[in-house]
């Protein structure tokens, strides 16, 4: 069943984030407000930060085994990792925020929305495959690092460092 739900969710987060971004340019609004459009910008560029950043996270700390970087063999708490613990889907779901910012009309807008529901829902899936593989480790390192929130994050992250 778990990889019919895996299968449905990313045909249809393909679907919505691929349309998302095509009708981001086929409806870009050139009257739209250049402040909003510029918070949009910002946003994708951290969004690029996040999706990015664990990649050479997981390959220098992660002890990948096999088919990529994300098959690894330990728990990785450390780089992108000690500030969220699901940045790529988080990247993704700033990205459903920032093409709405950018392309400013409400078409955008939905599919942005409906994508940001399903990488979140799939970031509770995610969790408990997670906490399968690495048990009560993974369970102690969720309670001291958000899900997604980045500002909350940052903030424990500064914390946690302030302490040492």
């Amino acid at each position: 069943m778990k990889n019919v739900k895996t299968i449905i969710s990313g045909t249809l987060l393909t679907i919505v984030a691929v349309g998302q971004i095509i009708l981001s340019f086929l409806l870009y609004n050139e009257n739209g407000n250049p402040i909003v459009c510029n918070i949009g910008w910002i946003i994708m560029w951290i969004s690029a930060i996040f999706g990015w950043l664990p990649i050479p996270t997981f390959k220098k700390w992660g002890k990948p085994k096999g088919k990529g970087y994300i098959h690894t063999t330990v728990l990785v708490d450390r780089g992108v990792y000690a500030i969220v613990r699901h940045p790529q889907y988080l990247a993704g779901m700033l990205m459903g925020l920032a093409l709405p910012l950018i392309a400013q009309h409400w078409i955008v807008a939905v599919l942005g929305a409906i994508a940001i529901f399903i990488y979140y829902v799939d970031t509770i899936e995610e969790e408990q495959s997670t906490i399968e593989k690495f048990g009560e480790k993974y369970e102690q390192y969720a309670e001291s690092v958000p899900r997604v929130n980045f500002v909350l994050g940052i903030v424990r992250w500064l914390r946690r460092r302030g302490k040492h």
